[in-house]
């Protein structure tokens, strides 16, 4: 097996994005003319604040929503942090119950705890093995003392898309907020959060072509949501802190990039996707796709391989140039199987022999072609010699 780099592929796409040309070029001015505080009275000023109301109505018109309803932060964990404790702690006197699930990503799964610890009840729903929540569950879950369901509109590592309208339905029918995590979904699913019953909606810039380190928050008016920054005015004073002026912008570009065309951006992707997935399943035995095998984001490709395991899968794929990943970027430094494979009944044998695939724009037919020659060589070169791998599964070596 040739390990010298012939080429350079990125396939985590789950994990960020690059920027586009055209959200760089909607960034620049604010990086050097329009440099003015949006706070501030002068001309300079209002550059930066007609910038930053540009990109809110952007993101409003991406979610079906207004522009009065969307407040920006530094990403998607403070939105899905916010969500959650601004509404446990602006609605604790209508009780201290939440339900969740349990393949959320940490940024819901960490802020849950931490409110257990200051005294809320949280319910983690299991999930089926495709990853889907059932709607049924999150009615059975709810008790005279929920305030907030959160369940992710896309699960990050497997793909897999939740019935969020009705989920959404079911907490409305007992009076209960609805927040979801879009944070994969935006730019892959169509949203409208009035038709999908979302309250509350978290999305990340740097996941639809946009800059890190941006971020924005849903919240349909009338909602009670205790403020987590304290200090200046700004946001309506419901977020304080000076803005991320050029950030900004470049999430407003790329949202309004990111959903132009859901339909026409998604059949292109899905078809590499369909073909990477038919290809792997066909040339590699004891393999396994995760999550669910028609609802699923377009990008996304979750395999299982047995006998191996999913870090040395991607040390073997990086020395042929292929960028992938075993799950979330966000958990990489833990040596824990994915908390989601498990949750969709793998064992820990199979949870760490992982390796998540996610296309994007820049991918090509012939970067399928160049996987599906590459990872069936990787997986084979790992089994012969492991000691986990039986006879049968073997794969000679090529010639």
């Amino acid at each position: 097996m040739n390990d010298q780099v012939e080429r350079t592929l990125y396939m985590d796409h789950a994990a960020t994005t690059f920027m586009k040309p055209e959200v760089v070029a909607a960034m620049a001015p604010y990086l050097s003319e329009h440099f003015g505080n949006p706070s501030s009275l002068y001309r300079y000023s209002g550059e930066s604040r007609s910038g930053v109301e540009t990109a809110r109505g952007q993101v409003a018109t991406a979610v079906a929503a207004s522009t009065g309803e969307i407040f920006f932060t530094s990403g998607g964990t403070e939105a899905d942090n916010w969500a959650i404790k601004g509404v446990a702690f602006a609605n604790r006197e209508r009780g201290n119950h939440i339900v969740t699930s349990a393949i959320e990503h940490h940024a819901v799964l960490h802020t849950c705890e931490w409110l257990e610890r200051q005294g809320f009840s949280v319910t983690y729903l299991p999930v089926d093995e495709f990853g889907r929540v059932d709607p049924v569950a999150v009615e059975a879950a709810i008790t005279d003392e929920t305030i907030l369901v959160s369940v992710m509109t896309a699960n990050n590592e497997i793909g897999t898309v939740q019935p969020v309208a009705e989920i959404g339905r079911v907490a409305h029918d007992h009076g209960v907020l609805f927040h979801t995590d879009a944070v994969q979904a935006i730019g892959a699913v169509p949203i409208d959060v009035e038709r999908m019953n979302i309250d509350l909606l978290s999305l990340s810039g740097h996941k639809f072509y946009g800059p890190k380190g941006t971020g924005a928050l849903y919240i349909r008016q009338g909602t009670r949501v205790e403020t987590l920054i304290h200090g200046g005015a700004q946001e309506r004073g419901r977020r304080a802190g000076t803005e991320n002026v050029p950030g900004i912008v470049g999430l407003g570009r790329a949202i309004e990039l990111a959903t132009a065309d859901i339909e026409g951006h998604n059949r292109r992707i899905a078809t590499m996707r369909d073909r990477l997935i038919r290809g792997i399943l066909g040339s590699i035995p004891d393999s396994r796709l995760n999550g669910h095998p028609l609802e699923r984001l377009p990008n996304n490709a979750n395999f299982s391989f047995r006998y191996v395991e999913g870090e040395s899968i991607l040390l073997l794929l990086d020395g042929r140039g292929i960028c992938a990943s075993t799950g979330s970027a966000c958990s990489s430094g833990s040596s824990e199987p994915s908390h989601v494979l498990l949750a969709t009944g793998l064992s820990h044998e199979e949870a760490h022999g992982s390796l998540r695939l996610t296309l994007g724009d820049a991918n090509t037919e012939d970067d399928v072609d160049y996987v599906l020659e590459v990872l069936p060589e990787v997986i084979g070169r790992l089994r012969r010699i492991s000691p986990l791998t039986p006879a049968r599964t073997r794969m000679p070596e090529a010639e």
